[in-house]
């Protein structure tokens, strides 16, 4: 079997080229439809390395945000604890209960 050149490859069924205007024109909406996904896939190729270009740039931002995050729930919980909340409103005149809170009860229509 003998290797298929460009030039036989171009040319079949009898020396007639398949560029002739009847078969060119009946292979038109195909060529076209090819040319439409080549389009559509470079423009994805496109949108999709613009979107890990911003990514890539919006990482030291998010492990930045993600530091402060920690840091302030950490003050939070510290600052949310029952001594230090006793030492923040000690100098408006709260102190902490000693004694248990009691029940209020309301009987019938007392209330």
């Amino acid at each position: 079997m003998e290797k298929m050149n460009i030039k036989s490859w171009l040319k079949r069924w009898d020396g007639k080229s398949i560029f002739q205007p009847d078969k060119l024109l009946l292979n038109l909406p195909f060529v076209l439809f090819c040319s439409l996904l080549a389009i559509v896939y470079i423009g994805n190729t496109h949108m999709a390395e613009k979107k890990m270009r911003h990514l890539n740039t919006l990482q030291p931002k998010l492990k930045e945000l993600r530091w402060e995050y920690m840091t302030t729930k950490a003050e939070l919980m510290y600052k949310s604890k029952q001594t230090e909340v006793a030492k923040e409103v000690a100098p408006y005149g709260l102190k902490e209960i000693q004694s248990p809170p009691y029940k209020i009860i309301v009987r019938g229509n007392e209330y």
